[in-house]
């Protein structure tokens, strides 16, 4: 059987008040390539080799695993080369897309013919909320919502021109903390707040309107019961005030905030900026909107 080739993009998920339904496909990339092998062994270059090179506990792997078994498909044995980008557990879809290859592993080695849409659907399933999944399979700008056993996902491209920046603080921060972190019930007016700004955001990605985004990115239902666990993000979302910059919002869950740069914004402005807010001890990145998952056959 021939061999598999995965690239998958990072991911940026609820941009402000699009709480488990909008996300972003990052230029950063999870790239795997997949053998058959005599037995399941993994080589890791890039960040965090030594955490994506391990077998035990490792998400590919045991997603790869329990696909197959559930399909009732024999598993076959992989030897996996990872080559990984994306920080860990810094709100940056990892997880997402270290599911989103397994899934489509065991499509691929199992000949189960799921389709895109299934592999989505099944990737979800896994995560508990499909807005880094829909985001990283297929690329862009995208809204999702579950309906039922599917995922119904509406996307746009994104206008390359875009420029962004990834403020990274050196701990990360588990999804399941930061979800801990959330209220069970929300006010009226704060849910209006939100639901005003989510669709500003769809129509400012349609539309291209990056002016939009200073109040599209605004949020009441998850960024302020995050802000004291997420310290990076109270240090930098006085930006999205500035006229240098487009939007601010934590990136997913956090710790990670993602600023967006206005049209005559200089990344190095930009760096110069931020580290006078919160110092050195934050990694910054470069980004561009990226499409989505790509497949090649070895």
């Amino acid at each position: 059987m021939r061999g598999l080739r995965l690239s998958l993009p990072a991911t940026s998920a609820n941009l402000g008040p699009g709480f488990d339904a909008a996300g972003l496909a990052l230029s950063m990339h999870l790239t795997v390539e997949a053998q058959v092998g005599n037995g399941f062994s993994v080589e890791a270059t890039g960040r965090d080799a030594e955490l994506c090179g391990a077998l035990e506990g490792n998400l590919i792997l045991s997603t790869y695993r329990g696909v197959q078994e559930r399909a009732g498909a024999e598993v076959v044995p992989l030897r996996l080369k990872i080559h990984n980008e994306i920080p860990l557990g810094m709100g940056c879809g990892s997880s997402a897309a270290a599911l989103l290859a397994g899934v489509a592993l065991a499509d691929h080695f199992g000949d189960l013919a799921m389709g895109d849409a299934r592999i989505v659907a099944e990737a979800s399933r896994i995560e508990g909320h499909p807005d880094n999944v829909a985001a990283c399979w297929y690329g862009g700008f995208t809204v999702s919502a579950v309906d039922g056993d599917a995922v119904r996902v509406a996307t746009f491209s994104g206008d390359a021109g875009w420029q962004m920046m990834l403020a990274v603080q050196q701990t990360s921060l588990a999804t399941k903390k930061a979800r801990a972190l959330l209220p069970e019930r929300y006010e009226k007016a704060d849910a209006i707040f939100n639901v005003q700004r989510v669709g500003l955001l769809v129509a400012a990605f349609a539309q291209g309107r990056l002016d939009l985004l200073k109040t599209a990115m605004q949020d009441r239902m998850h960024q302020p019961y995050r802000m004291e666990a997420c310290p990076l993000l109270k240090g930098l979302l006085p930006l999205a005030e500035e006229a240098e910059m487009a939007g601010v919002a934590l990136s997913g869950a956090g710790p990670s905030v993602l600023v967006f740069l206005g049209p005559e914004t200089t990344p190095m402005e930009v760096e110069t900026r931020i580290r006078g807010l919160v110092g050195d001890a934050v990694e910054l990145l470069p980004l561009r909107i990226s499409g989505g998952t790509t497949k090649t056959l070895l």
